[in-house]
């Protein structure tokens, strides 16, 4: 399966927003676009330098590939609604942003490979595709083999480290090892800090 392994704090201050919780400590005392000319760089004064860094920015947020986001964004332009605010509601219902969002992994990297290595069953069958999208009805529950191992015997532990807030559109159970969708996300509970209509703006050249 392909992925961007490039370093995450890298990728984040190149877009100048931590992609990753890590990153946030890093940023606070080393800020600026990576590289030894990164000084030399043009960082402003182009609208459209402005929506390719919101586009890559929320790409690499959630992590997809270049591909893969230029597809999700022509089904979310060709989808009754607003353009920005499905692809927002595309991203957020992503098997692998499910579980990070529940807190079941500390990053949507983590998250990602939990998914990538089927330990998770939708609705009782087996996935290993982070880019499946849930719907309302659906249930993500961990493997029952899956739950003998030392990571999930500690899920209580990183759920509550994750520290997530509760979404309305999912009910998270980590003794139970369980995630259910309720409904569709809604524009404010996405990632603080987008503009997806400079997104919108951008595929729209």
């Amino acid at each position: 399966m392909a992925r961007d392994k490039s370093p995450i704090v890298k990728q984040s201050r190149r877009e100048s927003y931590a992609l990753a919780p890590k990153a946030h400590k890093v940023m606070s005392h080393k800020s600026g676009i990576p590289g030894q000319h990164a000084d030399m760089r043009v960082r402003g004064g182009s609208l459209y330098l402005t929506q390719l860094r919101e586009k890559q920015k929320v790409r690499r947020l959630y992590g997809l590939l270049e591909k893969q986001f230029a597809k999700l964004m022509k089904e979310a332009q060709s989808s009754e609604g607003l353009t920005g605010e499905n692809l927002l509601e595309y991203l957020e219902r992503r098997a692998d942003n499910v579980v990070y969002r529940a807190g079941f992994a500390t990053t949507r990297r983590q998250a990602r490979q939990l998914v990538s290595h089927g330990h998770f069953t939708l609705n009782g069958k087996r996935i290993n595709s982070p880019s499946i999208r849930l719907s309302a009805g659906d249930v993500l529950e961990v493997r029952p083999k899956s739950q003998k191992s030392e990571y999930f015997k500690n899920l209580d532990n990183i759920v509550s480290s994750a520290g997530k807030n509760t979404l309305s559109w999912m009910k998270a159970d980590a003794k139970k090892m369980k995630i259910e969708i309720t409904g569709k996300p809604k524009r404010e509970e996405a990632e603080v800090g987008i503009n997806e209509q400079l997104i919108v703006e951008y595929y729209s050249r």
